[in-house]
């Protein structure tokens, strides 16, 4: 391939080209395989009027699709929500087919009701986390030219005074009105199974956000992959969990799996580990999706709790402790399923569940992915060397006009930046992030994403962030600071820097320690050298 090659995509079912216009140079991209008889999909095709007009056809219109703490929805409610939603972005607010619409809302009803109509109306969903404030979110509407908001109502501030910003419809303060003007069936537009219909912001370590460009057919490929083959996922089945549907670990776990199967989602906005637990007894949830850090802290917690249905947990988002494991299995009698993924790749590619788990280990790629490590020259290694983990399957990096894809993908292998050993049975064992990422409760938090918003404050001369070990959250934010005045130091200071943070960007990316300093270690030509940080 050289330069000039273009990607062999189908004949776009879109209006608005931009999307498509911004995938990266074919070159770049990764190898894609499909090789399981589940994956071959017909080159046109609408994933979510998939999802939705099969379950109706199975006669699943009055089975229970999703669930919050007021409200149920069925099958037959979601898919006529689904279709009033389209409407209204296609009439009322005339977008067209290709057009990106940012959806910014908790885990609700409403919030995947938007995400899927979005995608049947033939446009891009955009979904962001609820705790991102206005300059992240600003940052996202410019890089994917986002057309149009729909917004939850608490959090319409956000978009209050934001510099170009584009139409924003609140859940029931506009669009609940609009979507009652409108009660006929929406029919999805033709649409190639190569169209993108989803962009997944990720942040790198360099705290500038990357778009992350998912076709129909990928929605429908970790639908047939991981919930088939390590979950086995069924129709009678109650979802539950954490991770935000914002989070491509939440979109699956809590809305498309589901859905692919028949069985039923509960939708938690940002409980507590003592909420969730109750949440799984009242609602008789079957599966978990949650981050160790919340296994961690329910363990003491779940002798005196109903999780008499419950039978599978499924973990991810950061690095699961055996001790974790260990103590879960000991109070529920459930081996926890660990998974890693990535934003890129959409969900989970490498997995074990059952008697197919293996203490300390992730575990072996599951049906439909491959994956390997590679050495330091980029060669294919054998068991017991540690080095970078590469993964290919039928999802794979596609940037949104970033540079960053040359670094993600190498002889088209999707490399994630995750340092793994594999063993002589192959299975995965997880050893290091290679990056500068602090992974912190199952959130990804770029240091000098943090470092800008301090360096906001008056007070604030210099800054390092770097992530520090922690027993509840696996890693803590973690600043050394230099202050114009080393005088101000002090709790009082450390206070007013956390809240200072938090007012500038998502709260969970706040420093929970503060270390003040007369000076940073650098290099005689200045370089920062956050290794000693680290040490400290």
């Amino acid at each position: 391939m050289n330069g000039d090659e273009v990607a062999p995509l189908e004949p776009s079912g879109y209006t608005d080209g931009f999307a498509r216009a911004m995938l990266p140079p074919w070159p770049q991209w990764p190898e894609l395989v499909f090789d399981l008889p589940s994956l071959q999909y017909p080159v046109r095709f609408n994933c979510a009027a998939t999802l939705l007009d099969t379950a109706l056809a199975a006669g699943w219109s009055g089975r229970c699709a999703l669930v919050e703490a007021a409200e149920r929805w069925t099958y037959g409610e979601l898919a006529a929500r689904v279709d009033r939603i389209a409407h209204v972005l296609a009439a009322d607010l005339s977008l067209v087919t290709g057009n990106r619409v940012l959806v910014h809302g908790p885990n609700c009803l409403m919030t995947a009701a938007c995400i899927l109509a979005v995608i049947k109306a033939g446009m891009i969903a955009v979904p962001t986390m609820p705790l991102l404030r206005a300059r992240e979110l600003g940052a996202i509407v410019v890089k994917a030219r986002v057309q149009a908001v729909l917004c939850a109502d608490a959090l319409r501030p956000e978009f209050t005074g934001m510099r170009d910003c584009p139409p924003v419809l609140c859940f029931d303060a506009g669009l609940a009105g609009a979507m009652a003007r409108h009660d006929a069936p929406f029919h999805a537009p033709d649409t190639a199974a190569d169209d993108i219909c989803l962009i997944s912001f990720t942040s790198g370590t360099t705290g500038v956000p990357k778009g992350t460009m998912h076709f129909h057919r990928d929605v429908l490929a970790i639908c047939d992959c991981f919930p088939v083959h390590l979950l086995a996922a069924r129709s009678d089945d109650i979802f539950i969990g954490t991770p935000p549907l914002a989070f491509t670990f939440g979109l699956g776990g809590l809305l498309l799996f589901p859905l692919r199967v028949g069985a039923s989602a509960v939708l938690l906005d940002r409980p507590s580990p003592e909420a969730l637990l109750a949440a799984i007894g009242h609602y008789g949830a079957t599966v978990c999706f949650t981050a160790p850090t919340f296994y961690r802290q329910m363990t003491a917690l779940a002798p005196g709790a109903d999780v008499s249905r419950l039978t599978r947990c499924v973990s991810a988002g950061e690095t699961l402790p055996a001790a974790t494991r260990a103590a879960w299995l000991a109070a529920t009698g459930i081996d926890l399923i660990d998974g890693i993924g990535a934003t890129e790749m959409l969900h989970i590619f490498i997995s074990a569940a059952g008697a197919d788990v293996r203490p300390g280990a992730t575990g072996k790629p599951i049906p439909g992915y491959r994956a390997c490590i590679l050495d330091d020259d980029g060669a294919v290694a054998g068991p017991g060397v540690v080095g970078r983990l590469a993964v290919k399957g039928p999802t794979g990096c596609r940037y949104l006009d970033d540079a960053r894809q040359a670094d993600y993908v190498w002889n088209g292998w999707n490399i994630t930046g995750d340092a793994f050993e594999m063993d002589a049975d192959g299975y995965f064992h997880y050893r290091a992030r290679l990056d500068d990422m602090i992974i912190s409760a199952g959130y990804n938090i770029a240091g000098v994403e943090v470092e800008e918003a301090l360096l906001g404050h008056p007070a604030v001369r210099e800054c390092a962030v770097v992530g520090r070990a922690d027993a509840q959250r696996g890693q803590i934010v973690e600043a050394h600071v230099v202050l114009w005045n080393e005088a101000w130091a002090g709790e009082e200071m450390v206070l007013a820097l956390q809240a200072f943070v938090r007012q500038q960007i998502a709260p969970y990316k706040y420093p929970r320690a503060i270390i003040f300093a007369s000076q940073l270690p650098r290099t005689e030509t200045g370089k920062l050298q956050r290794f000693k940080l680290r040490r400290h």
